[in-house]
């Protein structure tokens, strides 16, 4: 992977067309963007951009395709505050401007090789998305691989199209669960921690996690059952980052940046971090 970050001057936003949007969710839009200064744009699975508007401000965004995919990138935004609402309201041919990447992505190169198991929690599969299709995009450098995907409600289920490939595809096994489900679903319902019982997990697994903060706790509790040691367990916070570079202060977890030090984090580091999770 490039180090990108040393190139490019980070507080400096670049213009990214949008070349495709659409509506994932009744709140989630999806965005298939290039670069207009005709530059590919690399980063690290996990890494994150801020993405804003003249006179509307910026906010932190976890990137949701590979890097293998060089020519366009893509971002998914949830309508909740000014700036999102603003950038939601952009289509196919207006401009958007994205600084970055910032941050510390997922380790790949660690990965290769091994058995990798990724559960998201809702919209924590639009970051840990990257990190899923380069491992397919790559996917004879990476032994076992499992996906752990669940969500609330009919509303919060996102990448529909990716996970009804992933369901059928020889070379992942996905598994799907959701809380309340609507007449119809014929998957598993039930929290994402149901999931282990459907599949052997090998205790030399890598584990990625991305999600809302209850499910943490009861994630790596279950791996823990399974022997899996905290330093394969690798976390993604990118939902404490505000600035992106550590001037804010709004992601600080004792000594540690969110931005700076993350958003991915090797569990074994932060567990027992005040409020880390």
């Amino acid at each position: 992977m490039s180090d990108h970050n040393s190139k490019e001057n980070i507080f400096m936003p670049r213009q990214a067309e949008v070349i495709n949007s659409k509506w994932l969710t009744p709140t989630e839009k999806h965005f298939l963007l290039k670069m207009k200064d005709g530059k590919s744009f690399e980063f690290i699975p996990g890494q994150i951009v801020e993405t804003g508007l003249p006179g509307w401000g910026e906010i932190p965004l976890g990137l949701s395709s590979s890097p293998t995919q060089k020519e366009t990138f893509e971002l998914v935004i949830r309508k909740v505050g000014k700036v999102s609402t603003a950038l939601v309201g952009l289509d196919k041919g207006d401009t958007m401007f994205i600084r970055g990447p910032l941050g510390n992505g997922f380790p790949v190169e660690e990965f290769i090789e091994k058995d990798v198991l990724v559960i998201a929690g809702g919209i924590g599969l639009v970051p840990t998305r990257s990190m899923i299709n380069y491992i397919l995009d790559m996917r004879k450098s990476f032994k076992n691989f499992t996906i752990f995907f669940g969500c609330r409600d009919n509303d919060c289920r996102l990448f529909i199209d990716d996970l009804e490939t992933w369901h059928t595809d020889d070379n992942v096994n996905c598994f799907e669960t959701m809380d309340n489900p609507s007449d119809g679903w014929n998957k598993n319902t039930g929290v994402i921690t149901t999931l282990f019982s459907k599949t052997e997990i090998d205790k030399e697994t890598y584990v990625i996690i991305c999600g809302p903060p209850i499910m943490y706790k009861f994630v790596i509790g279950e791996l823990r059952k399974i022997g899996i040691p905290d330093e394969h367990v690798f976390v993604d916070l990118e939902r404490r980052m505000k600035c992106g570079v550590g001037k804010c202060g709004h992601c600080q977890i004792n000594d540690k940046y969110v931005c700076i030090d993350g958003p991915v984090f090797r569990y074994s580091e932060i567990d027992g971090l005040e409020e880390a999770i």
